[in-house]
């Protein structure tokens, strides 16, 4: 049911766009202010956030090009009998 809420939502949203006017010069003052509004977002951003954008994609590139591993720990208790045994990844 939300699904279809949220579609209708869309469309009303869609029909009452500024963009969608048959009127050219309310379409280009929408088009100007989406495209106003593009600059300010755009000029805030400063050379560390590039950096860190840059980082955290090279750190996910290198994760998703290792070898994927398995862990097997076992634990014992001070009689040598085994009293945790954790296994991550695909058992062999």
């Amino acid at each position: 049911m939300s699904d279809t809420s949220t579609l209708s939502e869309l469309a009303r949203f869609i029909g009452r766009s500024s963009l969608a006017s048959e009127n050219a010069l309310v379409q280009r003052r929408a088009q100007a202010g989406i495209a106003r509004g593009l600059r300010a977002r755009s000029q805030r951003r400063g050379v560390g956030e590039l950096l860190g954008a840059v980082l955290a994609l090279s750190a996910r590139t290198r994760r998703m090009i290792q070898p994927r591993v398995a862990v097997d720990l076992d634990v014992f208790a001070p009689g040598g009998t085994r009293s945790v045994r954790i296994v991550f990844g695909p058992r062999r």
